[in-house]
């Protein structure tokens, strides 16, 4: 049985307490599943259960990153019978002992990393690496603490807190949504434009595997841009059916947000007969140039992507098999 994690990872002070009390006060995240509750620090603010809307929650404490281990968190587990787990991670420990810890059936649904705006830039000088380690793989980024007149600060190269702090993420990650919360009811998105990671100047436009997604979704809202330029990159081939033997629908799965919304992202291709002699859900490389044009897989949509290949060869799986933003 696969058991959700939700991982909740930042420094002292950073308001992951806060934060989960709140959550779990509530029916839409906690209806009363058998929930692990993994401490794994102790901060200035308690956890009041009594107030939590469901009761099936279930602290444990791990006092030392050495004692994460399979086999403790597969007892902890079975003792509770659990159906999930949350985790409020220590923020001097290395995400990795928790992650190799993880039985099998584990699977990370969400984690967050939470700091506070006043600490922030002195934590990133001072201890770099454990602030990368909490940056590299969260889905999102909580600022607390902000004050709109700091954030607006710039330094002597003329770039504001705000700014700083997107920067430092970015470098780590570049998928993580960021929100800054300056008071109760008062939050704000990150809304800071940044540049694809891959050149569409070049003379031929290689994507690399963890850049499909955002290919993806440049290709479709600037199409033009694309229009008689040469692509290379990697993704299933999907033949068959009613598609004729020279065309196939490439593409990968793409998960935009969480689990239930993966869908199959794909565009036409159009080579010659050889194309059929690939199996249905083969990995493969191309190279091809794109062109905007009417396709009957597009009918009702308008003109569309249409690659044009010189050259196909099957490849191993993509890393991961799952595209991301």
């Amino acid at each position: 049985m696969e058991i959700p994690v939700y991982l909740f990872t930042g420094f002292l002070e950073s308001g992951k307490t806060t934060f989960i009390q709140e959550a779990l006060e509530g029916p839409d995240f906690n209806m009363g599943e058998r929930t692990l509750f993994l401490l794994c620090e102790e901060g200035e603010t308690e956890y009041h259960p009594s107030k939590f809307f469901g009761t099936n929650v279930f602290f444990e404490t791990v006092e030392d990153e050495e004692d994460l281990s399979e086999e403790l968190l597969v007892s902890l587990q079975k003792k509770h019978r659990v159906e999930r787990v949350i985790v409020e991670y220590n923020g001097m420990w290395g995400l990795d002992s928790f992650y190799r810890a993880m039985p099998a059936e584990w699977l990370t649904y969400q984690e967050m990393m939470f700091a506070d705006a006043r600490t922030f830039l002195s934590y990133n000088q001072n201890m770099r690496q454990l602030v990368f380690d909490k940056l590299k793989s969260a889905e999102l980024v909580v600022f607390n603490r902000c004050d709109r007149k700091k954030m607006d600060e710039v330094d002597e190269e003329g770039v504001s807190t705000k700014m700083r702090f997107h920067k430092i993420v970015r470098v780590a990650n570049r998928k993580s949504q960021i929100l800054y919360e300056y008071g109760e009811n008062d939050v704000e998105m990150d809304t800071i434009q940044d540049p694809l990671p891959f050149d569409t100047e070049q003379p031929v436009i290689t994507i690399r595997d963890d850049w499909y997604a955002e290919w993806y979704r440049d290709i479709n809202e600037d199409q033009q841009k694309y229009d008689g330029k040469i692509l290379h990159l990697k993704g299933r081939l999907v033949n068959g059916g009613d598609i004729p033997k020279n065309k196939f629908v490439f593409g990968r799965h793409v998960m935009t947000c969480c689990v239930e919304d993966i869908q199959f992202a794909g565009l036409v291709c159009k080579w010659t007969d050889e194309a059929a002699s690939f199996g249905n859900g083969d990995w493969v490389t191309v190279s091809a140039k794109v062109r905007i044009e009417d396709d009957p897989v597009y009918a009702g949509e308008g003109p569309g992507p249409v690659l044009y290949c010189t050259e196909v060869k099957k490849a191993a799986p993509a890393v991961p098999e799952v595209a991301t933003f």
